[in-house]
């Protein structure tokens, strides 16, 4: 198994922003984004990466970036290294499979979450209120239960630490009444679309979340797209509602990580090669169910 790529240092390129996941340089007039193997769990960046983490989300959100261009364009002009710029040709090594260069937009302040089953913060929101970021659901539900249609419930962006869950009329006060109501009908319709062709795959799409910028006075979707670390991916077959599913994303590192005496706080614990390479193998085995390629 290859080492991890835990940050990019691309020379004459410029000093890039560094998120959770992703590092983010500054070409001028359009953005090269790179998304590293970092790995984030309960909002703490891991000193352990996870090899080929960043070119499964990157290979995923392609894919999906061009399943759901019939309702929404993108921020994508380059995913091909070999038609890269000049200045970049000399780093395709690291940038293959994991970059692509975007058109810049100014990102929506918030994160557009759907919701098909009553899961995560949503369970924990419905338990403690029978409702979800102010939606009423029925007072029967149990943890997994599928909801009788797709709910939109946004959150806040932070910058660091958790996103906070809002209302439809919290974020109408946040970017206005007619683009909030546009970016939650294009999510509903993407989540829609993509559910569909996943359950024909065999996986359920129990949430998910987007990120919508604004470019020449058009909506466009931006970042990543319906990865394992947007979206909470199951199993349709080992599906059972009334307790919590086996996801296809970073859960063995969670599930890890809670037998631990660690209050989540930084620095976060290195984690076992076998807890790294089993995650690793659960990422590459989505992309493959849902792409039909691997790496």
């Amino acid at each position: 198994m290859e080492k991890a790529l835990r940050e990019t240092n691309l020379t004459g390129v410029g000093t890039p922003k560094r998120g959770k996941v992703r590092d983010i340089y500054d070409l001028g007039d359009k953005l090269l984004i790179v998304a590293s193997d970092r790995l984030s769990a309960f909002d703490v960046v891991l000193p352990t990466g996870i090899p080929d983490k960043g070119k499964v989300l990157t290979k995923l959100s392609v894919f999906w970036f061009k399943e759901v261009e019939d309702i929404v364009k993108n921020h994508i002009l380059e995913v091909d290294v070999d038609r890269y710029p000049e200045s970049l040709r000399g780093f395709a090594d690291v940038l293959r499979d994991r970059s692509m260069i975007v058109k810049k937009a100014k990102v929506l302040p918030v994160e557009c979450v759907v919701r098909g089953y009553l899961s995560g913060s949503g369970w924990k929101d419905y338990r403690e209120t029978g409702s979800v970021c102010g939606i009423s659901l029925p007072d029967d539900l149990v943890e997994s239960s599928k909801l009788d249609h797709p709910i939109f419930t946004p959150t806040t962006k932070a910058e660091e630490g958790h996103d906070l869950g809002i209302s439809f009329k919290e974020m109408v006060n946040i970017v206005g009444h007619d683009l909030a109501a546009k970016v939650a009908d294009l999510s509903l319709n993407i989540y829609t679309k993509a559910s569909e062709m996943a359950e024909a795959k065999g996986i359920i799409i129990a949430d998910t979340k987007f990120e919508f910028g604004m470019l020449d006075d058009e909506t466009i979707i931006v970042d990543e797209v319906l990865t394992p670390d947007s979206s909470r991916f199951w199993s349709r077959a080992a599906y059972r509602p009334g307790g919590p599913q086996d996801s296809y994303d970073k859960q063995i590192v969670r599930d890890y990580l809670n037998t631990l005496d660690w209050d989540k706080t930084y620095p976060g614990p290195e984690l076992p090669a076998d807890v790294a390479e089993r995650t690793r193998t659960r990422y590459i085995e989505i992309l493959e169910i849902l792409t039909g390629k691997g790496l």
